[in-house]
């Protein structure tokens, strides 16, 4: 009878002791246990619990960072922020330069065909043609230059008229003469056109 009731004890025993080790640390699961998340039967209804909260995950960085990031004076901070601008200012030049090439290459490419056959648009002085309205004045004639044009929108035909005081050195134009008149340097107060030539004579 006592032959018999040792075994049995012996059998009974572990058990107790493997349900205490489990009720005490069921917070912190086995690393096996962790990585075969997977492999878990689906019946399994209390996964294990993460082993750091993310708060403590990070002052845990926190901590490993300080301690590798060694200590700098004020200074030393400055020093290196003075040094870190002028690498951006270096940057930043060197991309200017870069950029100011790229544009002189291209507008060379793109203005030397056209030198050749055509002229420059820019600094061409504007010419007029108009009717003499007045010339009463020394070396000085009137034109009205009559401007028509259809309207964007409306389609209809609007005319204007503008007046501009020509420089006639010789005194050929008269009144009523169709004449054309080009743009120039200012002559007097409100001369900046100069009579190029008659086109038609009053009758």
């Amino acid at each position: 009878m006592a032959d018999e009731e040792t075994p049995e004890t012996t059998e009974e025993t572990p058990a107790p002791v493997e349900e205490t080790a489990e009720e005490a640390s069921p917070a912190v699961p086995a690393a096996a246990d962790v990585e075969n998340e997977e492999d878990r039967p689906a019946g399994d209804v209390n996964p294990p619990a993460p082993a750091l909260t993310k708060a403590q995950a990070r002052a845990a960085s926190k901590q490993a960072g300080a301690s590798q990031r060694p200590a700098r004076t004020p200074e030393e901070r400055q020093a290196e922020r003075v040094a870190e601008r002028k690498r951006k200012a270096a940057q930043r030049r060197r991309r200017r330069v870069k950029e100011r090439e790229k544009r002189k290459a291209a507008s060379t490419e793109s203005h030397e065909p056209t030198l050749s056959v055509h002229e420059p648009t820019t600094g061409r002085p504007k010419v007029r043609v108009g009717t003499v309205v007045s010339d009463k004045a020394d070396q000085t004639i009137t034109v009205r230059i009559e401007n028509t044009r259809r309207h964007r929108r409306y389609e209809k035909v609007m005319r204007s008229t503008s007046t501009l005081h020509a420089h006639d050195a010789a005194n050929d134009a008269n009144e009523g003469d169709r004449v054309r008149v080009i743009e120039s340097r200012p002559l007097s107060k409100t001369k900046r056109w100069r009579l190029i030539e008659v086109l038609e004579r009053a009758k």
